[in-house]
């Protein structure tokens, strides 16, 4: 089914609670390292991807329907419903990996940060997994495989110590090591060896046994040394060979195997088809065909009624933090602070539909841009059937819309176990505004620039030294729903918000 002017409206979503993963306790502090930062689904629905501020990935894996079956239902229960057809998806958790490490560039006195900012699946060939993560700077490729795990047992046998108690000399350890990241592309061998300060003495006994099976992550490519702003987006494309970075001012386009620089989400059937967003809230369809370098584009989606009034905050709500393709790869979903817009690619200048999201907060932006809130990049995911969109907003909403259903309120639900259609609005205190974001940063790097950030910000408050006046907003901006993905062959949407993990199903 795809996504059409003539279409009819599309039945009504029951959203019902399906599953947390981390939930916290009232009153519980989350770390910063425990925040998720990255959700991605893998291609076939059966497996899901969260990265956190501390560099960490961890897989869940869909159940088998079996499981499912044994976990929440007896026999009775399975005789009076029509069970194996209805039930939605159930994930659980199937392995975890540091992906990356807190870095210090001296050449530049830069520290990079280890948070993941964004996950990609690849294919997945001889049943393994692939996924490509990023921070900051450097993207990693990495391989998930099931193996046997297996436990080396020392035992010092000693006359003296009984053999209950020979247990408490026992040691044991899993081999495997990486070798030092090298240059970009370059394959990072895993050795599986026994450290020799680990290996029994001649005086003892070992023994090897397998203990069971896990799914250990191996890195098999690090692509570095290409961006020079912070990498905010990785995109695979369709011909499972290539895949796209893009930072504020750069896409670079690479191969799995041999860099190619080039100027970020690939068309979901032609490979010869790129479609990037701008900080200055374009849409640019590139044809590579056409050239290799993207410097020129096919086709630039711009919302003509954009073009009016612009003020200081203009450029920065209109920057585009997301975009994605529909399944017919005719549309286009895109979200900027404002607004989550729907285009047809064959509609240049104006998108086909346009959802308000914090149209409340436009009189705010000023305190906004104060307190830093302003640059939060909110992400938008698409249904598999193309009807269908999501994005979050503040306060931990999730926001759901449906195409030609006549409304452009959608529905709105509070990311907690029992969610609330009617989220309760929570006021947050305006926080003095500290730094600039990584957007700020590309633009007003020079002393000219800096200046006119200055005289702005003067003519906004009047004087250099005042400030906007205690106001509150309707919504708590601590709590942001930044994150989310949608299953691509049913309703369900898995979302973070700070350290929780939160799916709803439909």
């Amino acid at each position: 089914m795809t996504l059409s002017a003539e279409s009819s409206s599309p039945p009504a979503l029951d959203w019902k609670f399906s599953q947390v993963f981390g939930e916290r306790s009232p009153g519980e502090e989350v770390q910063d390292v425990d925040t998720i930062s990255a959700i991605e689904f893998e291609k076939s629905g059966d497996y899901l991807a969260v990265g956190d501020r501390g560099g960490r990935v961890v897989i869940f894996e869909r159940k088998a329907r079996n499981d499912i079956v044994r976990d929440y239902y007896n026999q009775h229960d399975l005789e009076q419903r029509d069970f194996m057809d209805t039930q939605h998806p159930q994930f659980q958790y199937k392995t975890e990996f540091q992906s990356h490490e807190p870095e210090f560039d001296y050449l530049k006195s830069l520290e990079i940060e280890e948070k993941i900012n964004k996950l990609k699946w690849c294919a997945t060939p001889n049943g393994s997994l692939f996924i490509l993560s990023t921070n900051d700077k450097t993207i990693k490729l990495w391989k998930v495989k099931e193996r046997k795990v297996r436990k080396v047992k020392e035992i010092d046998f000693n006359p003296v110590v009984c053999p209950e108690n020979a247990v408490l000399a026992e040691r044991s350890f899993i081999g495997g090591q990486h070798k030092p990241s090298l240059d970009n592309g370059y394959c990072l061998e895993w050795t599986n060896k026994m450290d020799h300060s680990d290996s029994p003495s001649h005086d003892g006994h070992a023994e090897v046994a397998n203990i069971g099976y896990g799914a250990p992550a191996r890195c098999r490519k690090v692509y570095a040394h290409a961006h020079d702003f912070n990498i905010n987006s990785i995109s695979n494309n369709s011909d499972g060979e290539t895949f796209v970075s893009s930072d504020d001012l750069r896409i670079n386009l690479w191969n799995l195997e041999v860099k190619v620089i080039t100027s970020a989400e690939f068309h979901p059937l032609h490979c010869n088809l790129l479609a990037y967003s701008s900080s200055r809230g374009f849409i640019r369809l590139a044809d590579m065909r056409q050239s290799a370098l993207c410097d020129h584009s096919a086709k630039i989606l711009r919302d003509g009624d954009s073009r009016g009034s612009k003020s200081f905050f203009t450029e920065i709500i209109t920057s585009i933090s997301d975009i994605k393709f529909g399944t017919d790869g005719r549309h286009i979903l895109s979200r900027d602070y404002m607004n989550l817009k729907l285009w047809d690619t064959r509609m240049e200048t104006t998108p086909v539909a346009i959802y308000k999201i914090h149209e409340h907060l436009h009189s705010k932006l000023p305190d906004l841009y104060n307190n830093d809130a302003i640059f939060d990049k909110f992400g938008c995911c698409v249904s598999g059937d193309g009807l269908h969109f999501a994005s979050g907003s503040y306060s931990n909403q999730l926001r759901i819309f449906s195409y030609g259903d006549g409304s452009e309120e959608g529905m709105t639900i509070e990311a907690s176990k029992n969610p609330s259609r009617k989220p309760h609005m929570q006021s947050a205190s305006r926080a003095r505004r500290s730094s600039l974001s990584n957007l700020t940063r590309g633009f007003y790097r020079q002393g000219w620039a800096c200046q006119f950030l200055f005289l702005a910000k003067k003519r906004i408050y009047g004087h250099e030294n005042s400030s906007p006046g205690n106001s509150e907003f309707s919504c708590n901006l601590n709590s942001k729903l930044l994150h989310l993905a949608w299953h691509p062959k049913t309703n369900l949407i898995a979302c973070g918000t700070g350290n929780s993990l939160f799916l709803y199903n439909a």
